[in-house]
């Protein structure tokens, strides 16, 4: 459906196809591009919209559209002026998500229908209040880990001379690919409104996390933010309503009766630099993000001498696990190179030797369509983190393009010279890597569809390309048994790992960033810390080439599949092999876990695709 725009709109929902509202007549798409499809919130100011972008294969962004004037205030002078102060705030919001991963992209800002639009990123997960509301009050480890991810960010922010002016639980999203936090909705609308309207400064917050400067004079420094920061790291300690944490009669926050009174408490440390961030006077808090990140630390060995605890504690091991096969999945004609499963859960995607790519059901394991168009054999198929296009790499040298739900060809990206080996989508769904066996990577703009640039380093065929989470480093392994590190952003080389005495034929990266691993021709699995750049560990077992690996969701599991006819899974906490499942009566060339980590797919020689489910 497309979702009319117009404020007033009685019926706003609309056939996909339409053009002009059925009801209001209001032209449906923003700059013939934009397409709202549903509202996400509503406020005085304004409204959020999740929309797709047709200029960027149907991906998924959000539209803002901002209320600047009143109707009874809105003439030419007053709207050119509101107008200028957005395409100033818009502007630094553009620079801000350009630069940190942990900031929405900013796509589109403009004026139509007296209306001013931003369009943004689409960051897919839940914010910290659904995610209170779920699992319940934070641990003090939750608040601290929440800090160590959260405080950089709004270190780069202010370092920009950007103050956010409304952190809040709504406004933090934890994001699904990678688990990182995402600051939201910089209060540029409601800034915009006050200066047009009064021309006293802002006064952009909300009640209860904003702090006294900014509600009574509109005033806002970096210590503001770090109060409204404290105030949600004790609603989020204590899931008590911010209303309730004060005590306006007696001037002192109540959270640690609270937490008293659900049996909890946090450390005194923790309670230090709690209570320094919300302070009333600006002067007595903590005046930058260095101040806040220098008493962690401090608060952090305190802890660690005080428990006598290590400083990095062990991954947790996992539960015991008991896989099994459920289902084998036939209808290629010939080998299945290539499988992988979409970020909802509900589509498989296998690309062939039989040059095709056929979609499955996932839950009744039922042929949705096959898509036809390479003329040999798809060697890698890859689906974008919203879940839309579908890219693959032939032996007929092109990377192909699909609407994952049309099935429909979006465009072929032609530019290698040789067989394109392996594809990745990066985080954000911007870029494209693909490996071939020319010896080259290529890099590819998706909103564009034009190659970005060609890395050349490797001396023989690369045949597995990974992006990280947080969309910062490409890897990549290759035939001249090497593993290189890039800078995603500028292609430049940043490390070579040398250990294989074979092919590497497959890459792959732990959700957190950390840990890489690899599988070769030497019938070896390689664990690689991907900080110091140093291999971890060695993992025997195959007694054959490893053609694949991939890592649970969860971090915890590796899965690799082998020439040997097998897939093994390794525990990543004790780097110790769990079990071996046999099925396939031939080479296992692919292997691919489901977005909850319960079900395993994998592609073999032997024409077939074997579904596995962990009880």
């Amino acid at each position: 459906m497309t979702y009319c725009l117009a404020p007033n709109c009685q019926k706003p929902q609309n056939p996909d196809a339409t053009k002009f509202c059925l009801t209001c007549g209001s032209q449906l798409l923003l700059k013939n591009q934009y397409q709202a499809i549903q509202p996400i919130s509503q406020g005085g100011f304004g409204r959020t919209f999740l929309a797709v972008d047709g200029n960027r294969l149907n991906g998924r962004c959000v539209i803002k559209q901002f209320f600047p004037l009143p109707e009874t205030q809105v003439n030419s002078q007053a709207m050119a002026k509101a107008t200028e102060l957005f395409e100033q705030e818009a502007r630094q919001l553009l620079q801000l998500g350009e630069q940190h991963p942990q900031i929405p992209t900013l796509f589109a800002y403009f004026e139509q229908d007296k209306r001013l639009y931003l369009v943004q990123q689409f960051i897919d997960g839940q914010d910290l209040s659904q995610e209170l509301a779920q699992r319940g009050a934070f641990s003090e480890e939750q608040i601290r880990e929440l800090l160590d991810d959260l405080l950089p960010v709004l270190q780069f922010v202010h370092q920009q001379q950007v103050i956010h002016r409304d952190i809040k639980p709504t406004n933090i999203l934890r994001r699904q690919i990678d688990g990182k936090l995402v600051l939201i909705d910089f209060g540029v609308a409601k800034q915009l409104i006050d200066t047009a309207l009064t021309k006293t400064g802002t006064k952009a917050g909300t009640q209860g996390y904003a702090a006294i400067e900014q509600l009574r004079s509109g005033k806002a420094y970096p210590a503001s933010d770090l109060y409204s920061l404290g105030v949600t790291c004790i609603h989020l300690l204590t899931q008590v309503e911010v209303d309730e944490l004060y005590d306006p009669l007696e001037g002192k926050w109540l959270w640690r009766e609270h937490l008293r009174q659900k049996g909890k408490d946090v450390s005194t440390q923790l309670s230090q630099v709690l209570d320094k961030l919300l302070k009333d006077y600006v002067k007595e808090r903590y005046q930058s993000v260095n101040e806040v990140l220098a008493a962690l630390k401090q608060v952090t060995t305190s802890t660690a001498k005080s428990n006598s605890t290590p400083k990095s504690a062990p991954r947790p091991t996992p539960k015991p696990q008991n896989w099994r096969l459920v289902h084998t999945v036939k209808g290629h004609s010939n080998s299945v190179q290539s499988v992988t499963i979409s970020p909802d859960g509900k589509t498989l995607a296998s690309g062939s030797s039989d040059s095709t790519i056929k979609l499955w059901n996932l839950a009744t394991l039922q042929e949705i369509r096959t898509l036809k168009g390479h003329s040999d054999w798809v060697r890698s198929v890859s689906i974008s983190p919203y879940g839309s296009t579908l890219a693959s790499g032939s032996d007929d040298n092109t990377i192909k393009l699909w609407n994952l739900a049309t099935g429909q060809e979006i465009r072929t990206l032609k530019g290698h010279f040789y067989q394109v080996h392996s594809v990745a989508i990066s985080p954000d769904g911007q870029t494209l890597a693909s490996g071939s066996r020319d010896n080259t990577i290529k890099l590819w703009n998706l909103a564009t569809l034009q190659e970005i640039r060609t890395l050349n380093e490797h001396r023989d065929s690369v045949y597995s390309v990974a992006i990280s989470p947080d969309g910062m480093t490409l890897v990549s392994g290759s035939a001249d048994n090497t593993i290189k590190l890039w800078n995603l952003a500028t292609g430049g080389q940043i490390d070579t790992l040398k250990g294989h005495s074979d092919s590497v034929y497959s890459v792959a990266i732990s959700p957190d960033g950390m840990t890489l691993a690899s599988g070769s021709a030497d019938n070896t699995i390689k664990l690689w810390n991907l900080t110091t750049k140093q291999e971890i560990r060695t993992l025997y077992g195959h007694l054959n080439s490893v053609w694949s690996v991939v890592i649970n969701p969860d971090g915890m599991t590796l899965a690799s599949g082998s020439s040997d006819n097998s897939i093994k899974l390794w525990n990543l906490a004790t780097e110790k092999e769990i079990c071996t499942l046999h099925g396939h009566s031939s080479s296992v060339y692919s292997v691919a876990f489901s977005p909850d980590g319960m079900t395993l797919a994998s592609g073999s020689a032997d024409k077939t695709i074997k579904i596995w489910r962990c009880d």
